[in-house]
């Protein structure tokens, strides 16, 4: 183990080893390596003469760059787009980043907590929260109703086991007796790895005030008996709350709630400013601890800069000069309300008497999606004879779920695609 990752380990257990014991192997042996980049930036302070220590190439005493590229580009300084961007991203955006999270979640103003890193969007943040705490057989609890890709982040990648526990009751309310029952029977293992992502993918549901305080109830007793809790906030469709719901990450809640829970806050641009393709998130660590905080940024710096290097340092310029812009949270409410007026027209469409004869559906407020609970029907099934005889395209989820997307069906079409998904219905059910 290097000297670096080391030093990390010990100030980790000296402030609070129950942090220490949630890191996985890999985890224990990552840290900041003190090399060329560190001899770079000593070197764009100090060296006023010359600074011949990063690789890239400058010409005229700036990046050197195609033209027919830069030409893109307008309004754009070179120095914003071509060199490399730090591996944890740069300095202004998670500055601002910072401010947005204090201002969109109120629960955090009195608590500590790092200054976000940028990830390679979401999925990446969530890879790196496995890499830094998952082990081979650790449990990592999700609902039932759960995106599948965690499955590749951390059983497929890093051994772990995925538990899950049924997200709703019978009163189609969060089901926090079954949440409870599958953290508290982690007490013989002593860790557990927890995903609450809120709004959920796939249902579109985020609980209420009330099923909060539950959630929040339920993670402290099993920190209190003793459960070691990485509680990772997969908070991809964060602010897209349109009904009776929370409107603001459980992070705050959990950040200091207890030494055994780490609370590990995953979120980005990507679905909430609508840049998919920009690749812009951000991971952010909770701990009254600055000592803590330190140690996990430079851990996660180092597999940043041993994985991806860095990220887009274009994307991140176009993210933080939308932050600065004057249009932001105007376009950003125009943007919401848009959302907002397509999940209520698929609610008023659902609630026709007719429907109930082939599936009823999940509780959803929040998000892009809903999912219809088939009744006697195979999900995929549907979904292949949808595709195929009436060209619309659903995800199946399992057997008897099946995912639709309002977010990318204009709100005029959303009742015509509802009856083409009960055509589809009735065809199979006539079979």
């Amino acid at each position: 183990m290097h000297n670096l990752a080391k030093k990390l380990n010990e100030a980790i257990k000296t402030e609070n080893p129950n942090i220490y014991d949630m890191l996985s192997d890999l985890g224990k042996n990552l840290y900041n390596p003190k090399g060329i980049l560190s001899q770079s930036a000593e070197a764009s302070e100090r060296a006023y003469r010359f600074n011949a220590t990063i690789g890239i190439a400058t010409e005229e005493h700036e990046p050197m760059h195609f033209q027919h590229i830069q030409n893109h580009f307008i309004g754009y300084s070179p120095e914003d787009i071509y060199p490399y961007a730090p591996p944890a991203g740069k300095q202004l955006l998670r500055e601002l980043w910072n401010e947005k999270l204090l201002l969109d979640n109120p629960s955090l103003h009195d608590k500590n907590f790092g200054l976000p890193i940028v990830t390679n969007a979401l999925t990446h943040g969530l890879s790196i929260a496995a890499d830094i705490f998952a082990n081979p057989e650790d449990c990592v609890i999700v609902p039932d109703k759960y995106w599948g890709n965690y499955q590749s982040i951390f059983h497929v990648r890093r051994g772990a086991n995925l538990l899950t526990y049924q997200m709703f009751n019978k009163e189609r309310r969060f089901n926090t007796s079954s949440f409870k029952e599958i953290i508290l029977n982690q007490k013989s293992k002593g860790k557990a790895i927890i995903i609450l992502n809120f709004p959920n993918n796939p249902t579109g549901y985020t609980p209420d005030t009330q099923e909060v305080k539950e959630i929040i109830s339920v993670i402290y007793e099993a920190a209190q008996a003793g459960i070691k809790i990485v509680a990772i906030l997969d908070d991809a469709y964060f602010g897209l709350f349109y009904e009776n719901s929370i409107k603001e990450s459980l992070f705050g809640q959990l950040a200091s709630l207890h030494q055994n829970i780490l609370p590990i806050k995953v979120d980005g641009a990507t679905k909430e400013n609508y840049v998919w393709g920009l690749r812009v998130g951000f991971i952010t660590y909770a701990s009254p601890n600055s000592v803590i905080l330190n140690a996990l940024e430079q851990k996660t710096t180092g597999l940043i800069r041993g994985t991806i290097s860095s990220s887009s340092h274009l994307s991140q310029t176009v993210i933080l000069r939308s932050l600065q812009s004057q249009e932001f949270e105007q376009e950003k409410q125009q943007k919401f309300q848009l959302m907002e007026r397509r999940a209520k027209k698929v609610k008023e469409v659902l609630n026709q008497e007719e429907y109930d004869k082939y599936w009823s559906y999940y509780p959803f407020n929040s998000g892009y999606f809903m999912c219809l609970q088939l009744k006697q029907i195979n999900a995929d099934a549907l979904r292949m004879h949808l595709l195929n005889q009436y060209g619309v395209g659903t995800v199946a989820i399992n057997s008897t779920d099946l995912r639709v997307a309002f977010s990318c069906v204009e709100e005029h079409e959303i009742e015509e695609l509802f009856n083409l998904i009960y055509k589809g219905a009735e065809d199979l059910a006539k079979e």
